[in-house]
Parts: structure tokens; sequence; C-alpha cells
């Protein structure tokens, strides 16, 4: 089986594009790569781009960029996602620095943009913001958590990293814990997005920067059960939820194993099914307010 290796960019549409652009690139930290009518490319680092705005009439993720490895077959990926019955799309030069890239859908109607990355266009860190290390997850709600679940496992390659109960699944596709999240609660939309910071000192940083700038946690600093991440999420202009995270599992995928950690409660931390409990959420004990939920 060919499998996605690596989540690349996030696509979303947003109504007030100049406003939303602004908070990524003054507050996240992000590079603006280029600018096309009506659409935005935003960088972390390395790659061209982690974020796609484009000018919609309301804020919602519509696509999911994904990169396989440098010399998998792309042709013989789409065969493969074919052979599940899926309607899929060849695209050129959709965007800048892809070349090829193939298109289809999830389940839940999310688009999903699989191609192979060409040279790296090096961006650098940036020297305002918070600025992340790199997109990290995309996390939805979902009305048939077992049924999204089994398209990423089994069309894409992804793993199962750990359940909560059977409403919440994390899912990973490449040694980081989680790639997507997929939760359970009767409506198909954006739960949140997450961006890796280095560490609890850059964590500090951000919630300091944050408040400075007029934004206000939603929930957090805390650390998850699940993953072991920590975390703060707080909302952006466009109304969508971003998560800042470190510290984040990684699975050693020829032992079957999380790297060990000095907070994991086993020893060693595998995959499995935690019970729908405060500690999976939060092992600090500070529960998500309801305006997460919203």
């Amino acid at each position: 089986m060919i499998r996605v290796s690596k989540i690349a960019h996030a696509s979303y549409e947003t109504p007030d594009l100049d406003r939303q652009t602004q908070y990524y690139t003054e507050i996240l930290g992000l590079t603006l790569a280029a600018k096309e009518k009506d659409t935005v490319y935003l960088a972390s680092t390395v790659d061209h781009h982690s974020i796609v705005l484009r000018k919609g009439a309301q804020s919602k993720c519509t696509r999911i960029g994904f990169q396989i490895a440098p010399d998998a077959d792309l042709d013989a990926f789409e065969k493969q996602v074919a052979g599940h019955g899926i309607k899929t799309e060849r695209r050129k030069d959709p965007e800048p620095s892809i070349a090829d890239m193939l298109v289809f859908a999830d389940p839940k109607g999310t688009i999903m943009e699989i191609f192979k990355r060409g040279d790296f266009s090096h961006q650098k860190f940036q020297s305002q913001g918070i600025v992340p290390c790199k997109l990290g997850h995309v996390a939805f709600h979902v009305t048939d958590v077992k049924h999204v679940t089994k398209f990423y496992c089994d069309v894409l390659g992804f793993r199962e990293s750990d359940w909560m109960a059977d409403f919440f699944s994390f899912l990973r596709c490449g040694p980081d814990h989680h790639t997507i999240n997929l939760m359970e609660t009767g409506s198909n939309r954006h739960f949140h997005t997450a961006f890796e910071l280095r560490d609890w000192g850059h964590m500090h940083e951000a919630c300091d920067f944050l408040s400075l700038h007029g934004y206000k946690l939603l929930w957090g600093p805390g650390r998850h059960g699940i993953g072991h991440n920590l975390f703060a999420y707080h909302r952006a202009p466009n109304g969508l939820i971003t998560e800042l995270f470190c510290e984040l599992d990684r699975m050693n995928e020829e032992l079957g194993y999380f790297e060990p950690r000095p907070w994991h409660r086993d020893s060693p931390q595998r995959p499995k099914v935690w019970a729908k409990d405060p500690s999976a959420a939060n092992l600090w004990g500070i529960l998500p307010t309801d305006e997460m939920m919203q």
C-alpha cells in the first residue's frame, strides 16, 4: 500500500481575506509566500506553503494537502484510490510549487490533495509573531467517526494512534501521534487547526504574545492525556479555532510504542482506547470550555 507520509497544507475559505492574512503573518508569524486574486499562500518553513486562504462566503476548512514519498508513484496511488470506488481528478500545476496533484473528496466532503513535492522553497522562520515550527494537525467534527476513520486508514494509509471511547479517533501518517483528529458530534465541520511550537518556553511566550494582542485563550495551557502534548487554544479572526502545542507523542513504528516520556501513565505507552474521562482530555484537570465546542 502507498501511504501519505506528511500533512503539507490546509486550505480555508474566509470572508475577510485581508484580516485573516494579517493574523497568520503578524500574530502566528507565517511568511506570505504568494498572493493571487482572492487566494493567499502562507508558509511556515521549507515548503512553499502550509496554509492557503481563499475568499469565501463563510469560514471553513475546504481542503487538506498530503505528500507521498518522493519515490512513490502518484499514478499507482490514483489506481489505489479508484479501487475503493472513489472518483478522482488530476490537476496539473494547480498551486505554486506543485506540478501534479490527485484530488478527491473524503466522506465528510473535505477535498484531499495528494502530490509529491518538487524542490523545497527554503522558507526562513520569521522574526515577528509566534512563529510555529510547522503545521501539525487538523481536527474535524464528523457525523460518523468510524466510517471516516476507516476511509483515512484504508484509502490514505493512516494508522490509529488512540481512541477516546468510540467517538474520537487520533490518526497518524508519520511519527507524530496525530495528523488528523475526528470527533463524532452530529455535524461535519472544522474543529481546530494545530501548529507545533518548540517547547514549553515557546508556549509561554506565545500565550503572552496572544494576550498582548487581544487574543484570549479558550482552553489551556494544559497537557492532553491522549497524545500528551502541551496545548493552548484560541480563536482566529475568521472564527475558527487554532491550537498551539508542543511535546506531542511520537511513535517508534517498528517497535509499536510511543517514545518514552516521564509524564506517561503507561510504560511503554502504546495505542489504546482511552475511557471517556477528564484525564484523557487534560491530565492537569481543567476541562474544555463550552466555547470550544461552538
